[in-house]
């Protein structure tokens, strides 16, 4: 069975599962995915790890074909990503609708989890600077090196767990707020290439075309992202 190895963001890990499986079944191509945060996978390219296809965010991918790793014209955008909020289920859901609301439901959690490597992590490092109360926020911030912070919810080390929303909703037991304001963050783009040393060139191309293909939206939807 002919074999394609893809390195992926985590956001896309819940939409890439359901559609692995399908993929491999109508073309007997099996995708052999790892996934980690954008940063860590540059740095895993960047010390000369092979992939057939990535998937990164559009700035990381960007610095993947400004450095000759990624085949410029294979680049296609996949989906947007927000950043959101989740609770322990069952958890009152508190308000996050404005600023100011989301302000004091920070100030007012026991504990915040967010990612150190993610790029909902720098994100989120930014707007609590934004808003002042960084030095508040970090005294009791449990800062996730890797993977999904959502986890420290149903752990009970967290009150909150901020991540792209596709992210969040990959931990069982939890219960997403919803989005952080809009008006507060430019959402993620994720988008796939094709790497320029890719061992099967051909079949990178074609996954990535069904994955740029309006059929996989409603499975892109249906994991938190929009596509």
């Amino acid at each position: 069975m002919e074999k394609i190895r893809m390195l992926s963001t985590l956001g896309l890990m819940g939409a890439m599962r359901s559609l692995s499986s399908a993929y491999e079944t109508a073309t007997g191509v099996h995708i052999d995915a790892d996934f980690a945060p954008t940063l860590a996978l540059l740095k895993r390219l960047r010390d000369g790890e092979a992939a057939d296809l990535v998937i990164l965010t559009r700035e990381g991918l960007d610095e993947m074909i400004g450095e000759g790793r990624v085949v410029s014209g294979s680049a296609a955008d996949l989906a947007r990503s927000f950043v959101g909020i989740a609770v322990r289920a069952g958890q009152a859901h508190p308000d996050i609708a404005t600023a100011s609301a989301l302000r004091d439901t920070l100030l007012a959690a026991r504990s915040v989890a967010y990612s150190r490597l993610g790029a909902s992590g720098v994100y989120f490092a930014r707007l609590i600077a934004q808003m002042g109360i960084a030095a508040e926020i970090n005294a009791k911030a449990d800062i996730v090196e890797q993977g999904f912070t959502a986890e420290r919810l149903v752990s009970g080390e967290a009150d909150l767990a901020v991540q792209q929303i596709s992210e969040l909703k990959q931990v069982e037991g939890i219960e997403v707020i919803g989005p952080i304001p809009h008006d507060l963050q430019t959402p993620a783009v994720f988008s796939a290439g094709r790497m320029a040393n890719a061992e099967h060139a051909d079949a990178a191309e074609r996954l990535l075309r069904y994955l740029a293909s309006p059929e996989v939206v409603p499975v892109l939807r249906q994991s938190g992202l929009e596509p």
